[in-house]
């Protein structure tokens, strides 16, 4: 039997997509054929069924999303120039109608938690290793002097993330990028003093 041959990374960059778009749910194995390319033959020979491809994708976003959070704090003067850049790109996706508007994996923990137990572990870890690394940025940040130590980087960073969820969800009713970006500048000014 040969084996299929295609873009790993692209097909599960493609698959995300379409989970955002429609959640899990409501995908289709031919919503996945028409986002990803893929025959539902080949969707479940390279990845089992739905869920090994929903696991797929997860783990290829928060590859994805780890390479672009490390790009924010490198080569920047300072750390916070790096935090204040990565909060106007999540302006900037928030007030964009597509699907850069939605945190694959808030979406999908929120749409299956207690249903599938192995993928709310997956999302956990992914959560998690977003939170540490704002947790290194503020150790950065303290130890470079940009902040004091008033709150602990833990303390700053689960208020960064709490903003970052109510910026997310507050921009589905209002996605002026104007308002957005006021509340953001809010936020990066609570975090940082």
């Amino acid at each position: 039997m040969r084996s299929a041959e295609f873009d790993k990374e692209q097909v599960l960059r493609a698959a995300v997509l379409a989970f955002v778009s429609k959640g899990y749910n409501k995908t289709s194995m031919q919503d996945l054929k028409k986002a990803t390319g893929l025959h539902p033959g080949s969707i479940y020979c390279a990845f089992e069924n739905k869920q090994g491809l929903l696991i797929a994708a997860l783990e290829q976003y928060n590859k994805d999303r780890k390479g672009e959070f490390v790009q924010y704090f490198e080569g920047n003067k300072t750390v916070l120039i790096g935090l204040r850049k990565y909060l106007e790109n999540t302006v900037n996706n928030c007030a964009y109608d597509g699907p850069q508007k939605v945190c694959f994996s808030q979406q999908a923990l929120t749409e299956l938690t207690q249903q599938a137990p192995e993928v709310e572990s997956i999302i956990a870890k992914n959560l998690n290793d977003w939170r540490d690394g704002f947790i290194g940025v503020f150790e950065q940040a303290k130890a470079a002097g940009e902040i004091d130590d008033s709150r602990t980087p833990m303390q700053r960073t689960q208020s960064l993330i709490m903003g970052i969820y109510g910026l997310r969800t507050y921009a589905h009713t209002h996605s002026s990028h104007e308002v957005l970006d006021e509340l953001a500048q809010q936020l990066f000014e609570d975090v940082c003093r």
